[in-house]
């Protein structure tokens, strides 16, 4: 993978930071949206597919950057295909700062230091090149103003930036509503996008918290609730993909 074209982590978190602040806008949901944006660019790289609610390492040879061959790495090492929900609702400590470091080294954020009440060092984190930003923030003004369906990665971008909560960031206040509702909408133009912002939303709202059933035996009906829940997940997530294949 080149170096000539930002990923999508990257971009998410550049939508996130606050230009006013040097901080980043929902920080705990992006957390969770990083790690899902990480499952959709190395799908874009054929690296990984879905497998109905699942994730699949069709192709384990490394990217070429460090921190997705990492993800690429602990999801080939589970030797099975995971389940969306699990693996962005697991551990993913300092993934924000990796990316933060990451873009700092890369010279498109400089860190500035600070300090909280005059006593706690703190770190915020200005945009470069205000272009960057101006240009990914356009892509999706763009789709969502013309109507007009956007390329995979808007798509998948502008899916995980409301699966995390950044349409309040992006298009504040009554005016910003039809924006925000057309953000949401733009879900249905990339199945893979699609799959892993209602993974993200699912974390959000606990369903990854929900214990395993051990599986029941062959015609006990015990597990059947878990079955019928799995299964319309899946047939979802089915819906999304024919949805964007008809668009």
């Amino acid at each position: 993978m080149g170096r000539s074209r930002r990923t999508i982590p990257e971009e998410l978190l550049l939508l996130a930071l606050d230009p006013a602040t040097g901080t980043t806008a929902q920080p705990q949901s992006l957390d969770l949206g990083l790690a899902g944006a990480q499952l959709v660019e190395l799908a874009l790289a054929g690296r990984i597919a879905p497998d109905g609610d699942r994730i699949a390492v069709v192709h384990p040879r490394p990217t070429g950057d460090p921190t997705l061959d990492t993800a690429l790495e602990l999801l080939r090492r589970r030797g099975s295909p995971v389940r969306a929900v699990h693996w962005i609702g697991g551990p993913r400590l300092g993934l924000r700062q990796t990316y933060l470091t990451h873009l700092e080294r890369c010279g498109m954020v400089h860190a500035v230091a600070g300090q909280m009440c005059g006593v706690l060092p703190t770190t915020r984190y200005q945009a470069t090149d205000t272009a960057i930003s101006r240009e990914i923030r356009a892509r999706l003004d763009s789709a969502i103003r013309t109507g007009v369906p956007p390329d995979p990665r808007t798509a998948a971008l502008a899916a995980l930036a409301h699966a995390v909560g950044l349409g309040k960031h992006l298009y504040p206040g009554n005016e910003g509503r039809s924006s925000r509702s057309r953000l949401r909408d733009l879900i249905r133009h990339d199945p893979m996008g699609g799959l892993v912002a209602h993974a993200v939303m699912d974390v959000q709202n606990g369903a990854a918290a929900q214990p395993r059933r051990a599986p029941a035996a062959p015609g006990s009906s015990a597990g059947g609730g878990t079955g019928r829940r799995t299964a319309a997940r899946t047939a979802a997530h089915r819906g999304v993909m024919a949805r964007a294949a008809a668009s």
